[in-house]
């Protein structure tokens, strides 16, 4: 078993002064496909380049950041898996005290996590390149709103001070700046790969771009809104202009889109060498929970044309859909086998959307997505082509593989696409694919509040539970649909909470755990929370911000538990329905 390096006596101990890369990443090390970090590691090892993982360097010890010495070719820094505010902080700005992606649960990543560790870089290595990639940068490649601190601030670019940024899934352009810094061309003079921002004293050398509002004019809500929506509509490779976003004696150029990884490519990429482990564990005994859940399961596709609006995946995956092969997906199966601690059970075959493949729109694959006109959302596009029979495939070649006991899917399921499909695909679902619970994202059960989400219509929601019921008889089984419900997304009014706390009581449910609305960077969700404006219509829209009534409308939500008693009843109260209330004081 062979990790990349992690210290500079590992780099030493195998003849090398230096390696090519130190990568820096806010997560421990997972030596796993679903762990950025390792896919963009094992990537450039495998173009030949040498690759130290420096994971979680101590903010508090600034001299942390020199264990893996300072690389030949520049340091390539991420937050990790996930935005490290979104990690750190929760919706109501809380500090976490655990952190799944850590050693042990133990939260050190610091706040804005990216910008922290080029700091720390700067300080020890101040003429070393730096490239920042991983969804922090990703979403944050502009002037965004910034839900903790409660304004709009500049790209990460410039609260960075990174010479270079890779956005959205960063393979090709990383081997493209690999290869320049490698062949002697100066970070400063990488401004053309597709990929990539960075920042300019002048736009005289560039041609062709679309030039947004600057920076200190964002405070004015239609410059934000119509900023915002030149980056969603330029964000594919197909059809994207570059952009250029104005600063007070600066700009922020980004270079359009790179291309979406074939099916062969992306073969390419989980056929690396991982050890399926967490360096941690295995030199040290220490847990990493996030590896927990995923460590058998398979990643099967990349981006998402689902268009919920609450999502960030079509802003840094893209909605084009690619798709691993069969062949690829049963031979990572059978890698797993080999592992000492796999039981005989695949957890996941998914991805951002499990049933979405990679030839749903021959315009989508040609030209791009439409850019006024979502694939998915409230009404699903008719041109959308309707074919399981790939995705079922491959699920049926992995549970018939010797020694697989079973093939789960827990990634998300689009319901409405799969629902107008031949029956069979759900009745294979329910029957090999379920592990007792399948969860599905319907969020709500107010119409006015699903369309301004991109969700669809709650009936079609009601016609799938209908279907799936009816087939788990027909089998003997006792399986369950579990919805994901969210409170005070922009649109959602008090009586929306009423009316899904309401549905909820119809269909018998009691959920114990729902989500409030969070507003994350580079959103169309996030701009409706800012500006109470919907960026797709320029309608006005309701948002809850209050803390009361947040709690409110998530209280309604779980109008069964005791603890929601007084909040129920003052919810109630301020809607005159006191005719809902029970002899509990609950809903009735």
């Amino acid at each position: 078993m062979k990790f990349l390096y992690t210290s500079l006596e590992e780099i030493n101990n195998d003849g090398l002064d230096a390696v090519d890369f130190v990568i820096i990443s806010g997560d421990a090390y997972v030596d796993h496909p679903s762990f950025g970090t390792s896919l963009i590691g094992r990537y450039l090892e495998s173009f030949g380049y040498s690759i130290a993982i420096l994971a979680q360097p101590d903010y508090n010890n600034f001299k942390s950041i020199t264990k893996c010495g300072k690389p030949r070719l520049g340091f390539l820094v991420s937050s990790g898996n996930i935005d490290s505010m979104v990690n750190n902080y929760s919706v109501n700005k809380v500090r976490r005290k655990k952190d799944v992606y850590g050693v042990n649960e133990k939260n050190i990543r610091p706040d804005y996590a990216t910008s922290a560790y080029c700091e720390m870089i700067k300080k020890y290595y101040p003429d070393s390149p730096i490239i920042i990639g991983g969804i922090e940068a990703s979403l944050r490649r502009f002037a965004h709103y910034d839900y903790w601190q409660d304004k709009i601030i500049p790209s990460i670019l410039i609260d960075s001070n990174a010479d270079l940024l890779v956005y959205s899934m960063g393979e090709k352009a990383i081997i493209e700046i690999a290869d320049y810094l490698n062949s002697g061309l100066s970070i400063s003079d990488i401004t053309f790969v597709n990929g990539t921002s960075y920042i300019s004293d002048s736009i005289d050398n560039i041609s062709d771009y679309i030039l947004l509002n600057s920076y200190e004019s964002l405070d004015n809500d239609k410059n934000y809104i119509d900023n915002f929506m030149a980056q969603y509509h330029n964000n594919e490779h197909q059809s994207a202009s570059l952009l250029v976003e104005p600063y007070q004696d600066k700009y922020i150029i980004q270079n359009i889109p790179q291309s979406t990884l074939s099916s062969s490519e992306l073969d390419h990429l989980y056929d690396l060498p991982f050890t399926y482990e967490s360096y941690d564990e295995i030199m040290f005994g220490n847990k990493i929970k996030a590896l927990e859940e995923i460590k058998f399961s398979i990643s099967l596709n990349r981006g998402c044309n689902g268009s919920c609006n609450f999502c960030a995946i079509t802003f840094h995956q893209g909605r084009q859909v690619s798709m691993r092969s069969k062949n690829s997906c049963v031979d990572e199966a059978i890698k797993m086998k080999e592992l000492n601690d796999f039981k005989g059970y695949i957890h996941d075959v998914g991805g951002p959307t499990a049933n979405f493949n990679d030839d749903m729109c021959d315009k989508l694959n040609d030209f791009g997505s439409c850019k006024h006109r979502p694939c998915f959302g409230y009404n699903m596009c008719e041109n959308l082509k309707i074919d399981h029979s790939k995705y079922f495939d491959i699920l049926k070649a992995l549970r018939e593989l010797e020694g697989i006991k079973k093939v789960f899917v827990r990634s998300g399921i689009r319901y409405d696409y799969l629902i107008k499909d031949d029956e069979k695909y759900l009745y294979e679902l329910a029957k090999y694919h379920v592990s007792g619970q399948l969860r599905l994202a319907p969020e709500h059960s107010s119409n006015n509040v699903l369309k301004i989400m991109g969700k669809p219509n709650i009936h079609i929601y009601d016609k799938f539970v209908n279907k799936f019921n009816k087939i788990n008889k027909e089998i003997d089984k006792e399986q369950y649909v579990v919805p994901y419900l969210m409170s005070s997304h922009p649109g959602s009014t008090l009586e929306d909470a009423l009316d899904l706390a309401l549905y909820l009581k119809k269909i018998n449910y009691r959920p114990l755990q729902t989500q409030d609305f969070y507003p994350t960077p580079s959103t169309i969700s996030t701009v409706m929370y800012y500006t109470n404006i919907n960026p797709l219509t320029n309608k006005r829209v309701y948002v809850a911000k209050t803390k009361e009534e947040k709690q409110l409308q998530n209280a309604l939500l779980q109008f069964h538990l005791p603890k929601n008693k007084n909040l129920v009843y003052k919810a109630l109260k301020q809607l005159n329905r006191l005719d809902l209330v029970g002899h509990n004081g609950l809903i009735r």
